[in-house]
């Protein structure tokens, strides 16, 4: 099959087959290109939509770059189940086999060093939200007169900065113990709600890399303090995903 060459991740050789049925981006299987003892995870992409001008204008289009990362996406969570893969930028195209060869020449030591990191662990995702409608007051009396209206005032400002501030030491507690018990620790911005739609305010997103045979402890972790807050009553939601290949800490963004 003729076209650009779409690559997906770099990783170490693997025994394990890939699902049979796999497809990638723009329907291609992916296929594993040798050069100097690593493999890069490539499949053909059409020079109509991944050459350098209409990619631009593809990339604008929220429907075709919604299924590409979801094509993407696919092929590295299907390398996770079978090896610690190195995931690349989303739309790293070259114009061919060569082209491939000679970047994983260029930034072969990088890669080894990374995937030697790596090796044998998953990223997890922990957020917490603060559920807003959980953490509304009560409605006040009318107030009799300006003074009253001002003391109420005075009194819901310290009533919420006080919620506000427990919140955030419950998730500044939490990411500290959860990285206490990986390997390593990342801290996102928090999630926009308009473009999340999850409920709630966002006070923590983290990522933590863990070793493999070390995740079902991890995920007891957190499923003890979901636990926690939900008994409590506290507002506070926590969501766990993953694993995942170790995105955020491989030196590459999405």
């Amino acid at each position: 099959m003729t076209g650009l060459r779409y690559v997906y991740a770099v990783c170490h050789p693997f025994d394990a087959p890939l699902q049979a049925q796999l497809k990638g981006v723009a329907g291609d299987p992916p296929r594993l290109l040798s050069h100097h003892g690593l493999i890069a995870v490539v499949s053909h992409v059409p020079e109509r939509d991944f050459s350098e001008e209409p990619l631009r204008r593809r990339l604008e289009d929220l429907d075709w770059l919604t299924e590409t990362a979801r094509a993407h996406q696919s092929v590295i969570d299907a390398l996770t189940v079978v090896t610690t893969p190195l995931p690349l930028r989303m739309a790293t195209v070259f114009r061919d086999d060569s082209g491939v060869r000679v970047m994983m020449e260029a930034r072969e030591d990088d890669f080894r060093r990374t995937l030697e990191r790596l090796a044998g662990r998953v990223e997890w995702g922990v957020k917490v939200y603060a559920e807003a409608e959980q953490q509304a007051p009560a409605a006040a009396p009318k107030p009799a007169s300006g003074r009253d209206y001002l003391r109420q005032r005075r009194s819901q400002v310290r009533t919420d900065e006080d919620m506000w501030q427990q919140a955030e030491e419950f998730a500044t507690r939490l990411h500290a113990s959860l990285s206490s018990y990986a390997e390593d620790s990342r801290l996102h911005a928090p999630q926009n709600p308009a473009l999340s739609r999850a409920s709630g305010r966002n006070l923590l997103n983290a990522a933590y890399l863990v070793p493999r045979d070390s995740s079902e402890e991890f995920v007891e972790l957190v499923d003890r303090t979901k636990d926690e807050t939900r008994a409590g009553g506290s507002g506070m939601r926590v969501e766990l995903t993953g694993p995942w290949a170790a995105y955020s800490f491989a030196g590459e963004q999405s």
